[in-house]
């Protein structure tokens, strides 16, 4: 079992990345597991509460349940993933099951952070994109995902999302094996990557 690690700051086309190496593989090989699906539920305060709390540090994510399932996957168990939704800032009940296969990718902000996780990891990818086109995107998606104004998204960026990007983001760079510049628009990037993986598969 291969577990990679793919992180960079939001907006950075992350998830473009994972899709492209996903295409690149057989269905049934593959897996990718969220780190948002693990944010601590915050049922327990106001709505008003959950939407002024700051997703963006390491200490909104449940890293030991992470963790386990990460651990159980390589034990051959399957697992339930959480759900979680933005709108109301709350753990859903509904589960997603994952069953082991031969690549797991764990894809999230703030992946490289805690450093359990890392020692699972086989290869740790920083996806790096420009400030300007990560808010670009940002606007884009949370307006329509998850409605939010181009000026609350903004306030959000300036007091939020860029001071976490700098503080715990931006330095957990240090701790990869393979630096994505542009995002997903590197294909010869993706490609060596994806090369890469299909190497380890074959040993």
């Amino acid at each position: 079992m291969v577990i990679i690690g793919i992180a960079g700051g939001t907006g950075s086309g992350k998830t473009t990345v994972v899709n492209k190496i996903v295409k690149s593989l057989p269905q049934d090989k593959v897996a990718v597991i969220p780190q948002d699906s693990y944010y601590k539920d915050l049922s327990h305060l106001s709505l008003e509460e959950r939407k002024t709390h700051n997703f963006d540090e390491p200490n909104a994510i449940e890293w030991p349940l992470l963790c386990r399932h990460i651990q159980e996957l390589k034990q051959g168990k399957m697992i339930d993933v959480p759900t979680y939704s933005y709108l109301s800032c709350t753990r859903q009940s509904e589960t997603i099951k994952i069953e082991p296969c031969d690549v797991i990718i764990v894809e999230g902000i703030l992946v490289l952070n805690d450093g359990e996780l890392r020692e699972m990891m086989n290869i740790k990818v920083f996806v790096d994109t420009d400030a300007d086109e990560r808010l670009i995107r940002v606007i884009a998606r949370d307006c329509v995902e998850r409605g939010r104004t181009p000026m609350m998204v903004i306030d959000r960026y300036q007091e939020v999302l860029k001071p976490m990007h700098d503080q715990y983001i931006e330095p957990s760079k240090r701790y990869a094996d393979l630096i994505l510049p542009q995002g997903g628009n590197n294909e010869v990037a993706i490609r060596l990557l994806t090369d890469y993986i299909a190497g380890r598969l074959q040993k």
